[in-house]
């Protein structure tokens, strides 16, 4: 009766339009009275105070302070014309343009939302000059901007790895993976519409301009190299990778660039600051609300539950997608995660699921969330950044959902998709 209780008191803030933070911190007040009266009010707060207090989730602000720079700079432009210039005269070339640009720029920035809004406001006026219509060319760069919740360095892979305490390094890996097997099935997609439209054709870039496309594009370029190279050969942790990246992307923007002088920095970290905050007061609150779940047993009551039922590995993978496809509809991918995953991960390791493999399906789940109607944060981003109503964009996103929910599809069906190359790495 306990646990139901404060359910629907959750749901009843939810259903009020309250922050998710208040639907967390209220719900976990209740829930501690119920659960553990005699516990002092002092231990909610270095619950949650030591539940952030990780090294872990440093990366956090200093990859989102990263990915900032690059947005409002110019690093974003420079990436999005070297892919141009060698395959924007093809076929649906600058849809494969997108989607090529939209991985690099996430493999430099782990944030979906600066991805559309950087990326959008340079390819957006583009498609529309080839003679894409609206509603697609929005639903394209939204799509294609979820790759970077898979590729390194994803903020939402290092969430789910703090939560589970998977490794970092091991989900970074399968996250490449699978972004690439992502964006392999949006290019597919793109060309096979591209032959049913046809687009008016670019003209192919010339040597020189590939050159010096090429050229301008070394320094954004040597961000994932130093990145991923100083991750995977151990010379630095996901941590210090990040204030890496951090530094990196001010100096290229401000001193070698310098497409951004120090107001525009300044504005950066202001807004960098304000997206930090709103994030760790949610993961603060959500910690205590995982500690109160797993002192009320609702993890091991699920295990139970599923043992009595004789559930599959693979039959509870399927009831997981559907729970957080369901999730996606009305929840942010922060949430989703600090609500879903401490109930649903020590399940999914009691029934022989790899948690590597686990945590892809869970992210891959979220990143659909992003850009599913009616709540998907990354079409209210793209309707804000490009100006075009968020009806449009839903009637242009549905192809690339049916692309996402086969990818969800194999991923769930065959682990070796998602775990091959961790295991390759040890």
């Amino acid at each position: 009766m306990k646990p139901i209780l404060v359910t629907c008191v959750a749901v009843a803030l939810f259903i009020a339009g309250a922050e998710i933070f208040l639907v967390l911190g209220v719900s976990g007040l209740v829930g501690k009275h119920l659960f553990l009266e005699n516990l002092p009010d002092i231990v909610m707060v270095q619950k949650m105070i030591g539940g952030i207090n990780q090294s872990t989730l440093l990366a956090i602000p200093l990859f989102i302070f990263a990915a900032e720079l690059m947005a409002r700079g110019s690093i974003a432009a420079r990436l999005t014309g070297m892919v141009e210039a060698f395959i924007g005269h093809r076929r649906g070339g600058l849809g494969h343009t997108t989607t090529g640009a939209c991985f690099a720029f996430g493999a430099v920035s782990g944030s979906a939302p600066a991805t559309v809004a950087g990326l959008g406001k340079i390819l957006y006026p583009r498609l529309i000059e080839t003679g894409i219509n609206r509603s697609f060319a929005v639903g394209l760069i939204v799509a294609t901007a979820e790759i970077s919740l898979l590729v390194p360095p994803s903020i939402t892979l290092i969430i789910y790895g703090w939560l589970t305490g998977t490794s970092i390094i091991d989900l970074f890996a399968a996250g490449l993976a699978v972004g690439c097997l992502l964006a392999f099935c949006f290019s597919v997609y793109v060309h096979l519409r591209s032959l049913r439209d046809a687009p008016k054709l670019q003209e192919k870039a010339d040597g020189e301009v590939r050159r010096n496309a090429v050229k301008a594009a070394l320094l954004p370029l040597g961000m994932p190299i130093i990145i991923l190279g100083g991750i995977y050969s151990g010379l630095f942790t996901t941590t210090e990778a990040a204030a890496v990246a951090a530094l990196y992307a001010l100096l290229v923007e401000t001193l070698i660039i310098r497409a951004l002088d120090w107001k525009g920095v300044a504005k950066v970290a202001e807004s960098s600051a304000l997206v930090t905050t709103t994030l760790f007061i949610i993961l603060a609150v959500g910690s205590f609300a995982s500690y109160l779940v797993t002192v009320a047993g609702v993890p091991a009551a699920i295990g139970a539950f599923i043992a009595g039922a004789d559930i599959s590995a693979l039959q509870f993978l399927l009831m997981v997608n559907v729970v957080f496809l369901i999730a996606g509809m009305f929840m942010d991918p922060v949430s989703m995660q600090i609500v879903l995953v401490p109930v649903l991960a020590p399940v999914a390791v009691a029934l022989g699921v790899d948690p590597v493999q686990f945590g892809i399906i869970v992210v891959l789940n979220v990143a659909i969330g992003t850009i599913t109607p009616p709540f998907g944060l990354d079409l209210f981003v793209a309707s804000s950044a490009l100006r075009v109503p968020v009806t449009e964009i839903i009637a242009g996103i549905w192809p690339f959902l049916l692309v996402n929910l086969v990818v969800l599809a194999l991923v769930t069906l065959f682990a070796p998709l998602s775990t091959f190359l961790p295991q390759l790495l040890h």
